[in-house]
């Protein structure tokens, strides 16, 4: 089976009201991209990839003119995926759902959110003191993540969280002290986050649970300089300090070199510094009974995948359709 995560950039501007495609020569919300080019990208990564399942991170918006699920159902009819059933769960208020598209023959999937004292509903509130000022502060995700329960066609139950942490960027900041005073603030949000997402994770293995947590956690070691401040990244935190941890092999790699070569999973174009700055924001990381399964991890990135440069289409897709590339897992489930 194939599991894939996939940050599709503003995803939701390629569709209208009624969850049909815009497949014209007008601009998408990617930097000179029209939707016809970003939808037709998108068709032939999501083709490629052919997965079980993709989590996507970014999906179409839902409010009260809009709703996911008809358009991702949509664009799988148009490229007649596999993966042609759509499944959600707490709407958010940013236009950048989480959702899971996956083959109704391969898979059963519901929405099916846990909780309890130490982990509230995703669609709730955490109180941490994330200041050390002995106050609670009250933490809530712009992005609830999604929290499934599935079964594969061979009768293998197992768990899937698909998150989108909050970004630590400093947006609409201006001069250097409110860029830091924003940035700190952020990073505190982002890991009272993952602490709560944690939470959550230890809640699932301790029930025994296979569980797979995925997506994009705008975090990893290493990225901005104010990691050290709090002593840990996201990523890290969301890992687990203390058995049963969760692994994926790219945010091991990436913590024992935070110097030097790392794997990549998403490229953003600095117009200031007219360069582009690559970064492992994107994971798959799984509990230990399925990592004892053998599962094989892969970037689709179309300048360190070999198999990806080799096929042009494919490579020039990659480019256009996201600022982010694929992750897959294979696994026998």
């Amino acid at each position: 089976m194939r599991i894939a995560t996939y940050n599709v950039e503003w995803f939701d501007a390629l569709f209208d009201d009624g969850g049909q495609l815009l497949m014209n020569d007008g601009w998408s919300a990617r930097h000179n991209v029209t939707r016809a080019q970003q939808t037709e990208a998108l068709g032939v990564v999501f083709a490629a990839l052919d997965a079980d399942a993709v989590m996507v991170i970014e999906a179409p918006d839902t409010h009260r003119r809009r709703s996911t699920i008809p358009a991702l159902e949509s664009f799988a009819r148009a490229f007649d995926l596999r993966a042609r059933a759509a499944v959600m769960g707490f709407v958010n208020g940013t236009q950048q759902e989480i959702a899971l598209m996956y083959d109704p023959e391969r898979l059963e999937v519901r929405h099916d959110p846990g909780q309890n004292d130490a982990a509230p509903r995703f669609d709730g509130t955490f109180h941490i003191d994330l200041d050390v000022d002995r106050t609670r502060d009250v933490v809530r995700f712009s992005k609830p993540p999604l929290e499934l329960a599935a079964v594969s066609a061979g009768g293998t139950a197992f768990r899937l969280i698909g998150a989108h942490l909050k970004s630590k960027a400093p947006h609409g900041a201006q001069g250097r002290d409110a860029v830091m005073r924003l940035s700190i603030a952020n990073r505190r949000k982002q890991l009272a986050q993952a602490i709560w997402l944690r939470a959550r994770i230890e809640d699932q293995l301790s029930a025994g649970e296979s569980l797979i947590v995925l997506g994009d956690l705008n975090d990893g070691p290493g990225l901005d300089e104010y990691e050290n401040l709090f002593g840990r990244s996201s990523v890290e935190i969301v890992l687990g300090d203390a058995d049963p941890k969760l692994y994926d092999p790219n945010a091991a790699q990436a913590l024992q070199r935070r110097l030097g070569l790392q794997p990549t999973t998403a490229r953003f174009y600095l117009g200031h510094q007219k360069r582009y700055l690559q970064a492992l924001l994107d994971y798959i990381m799984v509990s230990p009974d399925l990592r004892a399964r053998d599962p094989v991890w892969r970037i689709w990135h179309p300048f360190d995948d070999p198999r990806c440069w080799e096929v042009p289409e494919l490579r020039h897709a990659l480019l256009i359709a996201s600022d982010h590339f694929p992750v897959t897992l294979d696994i026998a489930l």
